[in-house]
């Protein structure tokens, strides 16, 4: 029986959002405690929108405080310790346990490893960091527009060259794309590898039609935020007028701190089932690191941290009531890419795939935009 047992989820991201959902869902009468630092919910996706001005803060946030009404359980508080070996953690000083414990807390944005990136630019992944983009982009008429990938490996790996194309469109609708440069640096080789040539080379084409210039290989080391520099590890070096960057990752400092990062400096899970070295013990989302066949890991992205979930709540539901658990993530996932003028494209595909992940891009159009606005909405509708 599952009647007084207690699931402990870290993170009010997609992860822990969909594991207390499902978990409520499929066992109503297990305990479900979620903690976060923030009293709401944002929709990051549409981070890209805001950008250009088409959405407003207020509209893409969620009190996490109306979980409760749906017999979720919600602690705010930053955690402070997480002892996996006995289940618990401490937040707000007071110590919370459960009979199973999941790890969903995300990946924690490090700007400060690239001296002058903060001073000089806005950061992509924060609400701040859009706002303040938002409004230099409008106020922008003329100069260049720089996106900047900080280092290869990030979560929302489509993101930046989303934002990169929507500000082409936004200086098109307002008129000064004449007079508007716009340059995407990637540390990465090419954008969003992880998918394939097909996908990585379609991004690139769309890039060209759209006249952004694209400099794959470009690993920052330093940025001049007084003369508005990019100084790279290959010697170049760029100017820019409006710098949107994407910063390097790493794991929460409660994480490294309890030691539960391995080599790869993320946590390791097991693949199919997320469950950690410890019982009871789960982890998925952008905190862990799954290796691929091609030697690089699974992209951290929301669509893998919702299904993961899913997986993960079934699979404690099964253990609490004494069934075998059988739930796999069998690694597939589809991305929508925001290309302007009301269009975006999806790639969708397997990426568990040998010898290399099998991922598929269906071309733009106004029917995938509407698919991705539908999605949103269902979203902040469905768990709220």
């Amino acid at each position: 029986m599952t009647a007084g047992k207690t699931a402990l989820i870290l993170g009010g991201g997609v992860g822990g959002l969909v594991t207390a959902h499902t978990l409520l869902r499929v066992a109503s009468d297990s305990k479900v405690t979620l903690i976060d630092r923030e009293r709401e919910h944002l929709f990051a996706p549409s981070l890209l929108w805001l950008l250009i001005g088409d959405r407003r803060p207020e509209a893409i946030k969620r009190p996490l405080s109306r979980l409760e009404r749906k017999g979720i359980r919600v602690v705010t508080g930053e955690i402070e310790q997480i002892d996996p070996q006995r289940r618990t953690v401490r937040v707000n000083g007071q110590e919370l346990g459960g009979d199973a414990l999941v790890i969903t807390l995300g990946a924690e944005l490090a700007p400060q490893k690239i001296p002058g990136l903060q001073e000089a630019g806005c950061n992509l992944y924060t609400l701040e960091g859009v706002k303040l983009a938002r409004d230099a982009l409008h106020r922008l008429q003329e100069g260049r527009i720089v996106v900047l990938t900080a280092v290869p490996a990030y979560k929302c790996p489509a993101a930046p060259y989303e934002a990169a194309m929507l500000a082409e469109y936004d200086c098109r609708r307002r008129k000064v794309r004449a007079k508007v440069e716009i340059d995407v640096y990637a540390a990465e080789p090419g954008p969003m590898g992880v998918a394939g040539p097909e996908v990585s080379g379609a991004v690139k084409q769309a890039l060209t039609q759209k006249g952004i210039t694209y400099h794959p290989s470009h690993q920052v080391v330093h940025v001049d935020a007084e003369n508005r520099t990019l100084h790279f590890e290959n010697g170049a070096s760029a100017h820019f007028d409006l710098l949107i960057y994407v910063p390097p990752h790493q794991a929460p400092a409660v994480v490294r701190n309890a030691r539960l990062c391995g080599e790869s400096g993320w946590m390791a899970t097991d693949r199919h089932t997320l469950e950690t070295a410890h019982s009871g013990v789960y982890a998925f989302g952008d905190v862990v690191s799954i290796p691929l066949q091609i030697g690089k890991p699974l992209p951290k992205a929301g669509v893998f941290a919702h299904h993961q979930a899913e997986v993960v709540a079934r699979n404690i539901a099964a253990s609490f009531s004494g069934r075998t658990p059988t739930a796999r993530f069998a690694g597939f996932g589809e991305c929508f890419l925001e290309m302007g003028d009301g269009q975006a494209a999806l790639g969708r595909g397997n990426f568990y795939g040998e010898p290399s992940p099998q991922v598929a891009m269906r071309k733009p159009s106004r029917f995938l935009h509407w698919g991705k606005v539908l999605f949103e909405k269902d979203w902040l509708r469905r768990w709220f």
